[in-house]
C-alpha cells in the first residue's frame, strides 16, 4: 500500500504509516489515536481541508456498509498531528459509524470524532481522503458525512488519498 497518493498534484503524507501499515496506536490494539497527516502542493486558493477516513473492507462485516472512522473539515492547511481528534481544537468533526445500527446506535455526542481501527475478521485496508476546499464550511461538530459532502459540492479544488493496513491481531 502506498504511503502517499495524489490527485491534481496535491499529496498527502502520514507519519502514522510505515511500510504500508498504520501504527498500532491508531487502533484498538493500541491507544486509538487519530492518525497524523500533512499535505503538500495544495492548490492556490485553498482555504481549508476536509477528510474522510473509512474502512471499505468492513462491507461484509457490517452487512453492506463501509465504516466511517473519521470525518472532519475546516482543517488548517498544515494538516493535523497525531491524536488531534481527541484535542478537537481548530477544526470541526462529524460522527463516526458508531452512530449506526451496526455500531450500536450510540448517542450522537459519543460518536463525534475519530474511532480507532479494529478490524474484527482480518487485516483491513483503511483509506484516508483529503480534500482541498476553496472555503471554510458552515458546519458544526456532530455533522453527518453526507452533509459534509453536500457542503463541499462545488468547493473541491483537489483531493488526495492514502491507504494503509491495520491488522486484526
Amino acid at each position: 500500500c502506498p504511503t502517499s497518493a495524489t490527485v491534481n498534484d496535491m499529496k498527502v503524507f502520514s507519519s502514522s504509516l510505515a511500510d504500508g501499515r498504520f501504527a498500532v496506536d491508531c487502533g484498538g490494539h493500541g491507544r486509538n489515536l487519530s492518525p497524523a497527516f500533512t499535505v503538500a502542493d495544495a492548490p492556490e486558493g485553498t482555504a481549508s481541508l476536509a477528510l474522510l477516513l473509512e474502512d471499505r473492507d468492513a462491507f461484509p462485516v457490517t452487512g453492506g456498509f463501509s465504516w466511517v472512522h473519521w470525518a472532519a473539515c475546516n482543517i488548517p492547511l498544515t494538516g493535523l498531528g497525531e491524536n488531534a481528534s481527541a484535542q478537537g481544537e481548530g477544526f470541526v468533526q462529524g460522527v463516526n459509524s458508531y452512530i449506526s445500527m451496526q455500531g450500536g446506535s450510540r448517542p450522537r455526542e459519543e460518536c463525534i470524532g475519530y474511532c480507532g481501527m479494529t478490524p474484527p475478521d482480518a487485516d483491513h485496508v483503511y483509506t484516508l481522503r483529503i480534500f482541498a476546499l476553496d472555503t471554510v464550511l458552515d458546519i458544526e461538530n456532530g455533522f453527518d458525512m453526507n452533509v459534509m459532502f453536500r457542503k463541499m459540492r462545488g468547493h473541491i479544488l483537489a483531493q488526495a488519498e492514502l491507504e494503509g493496513l491495520y491488522s486484526k491481531m
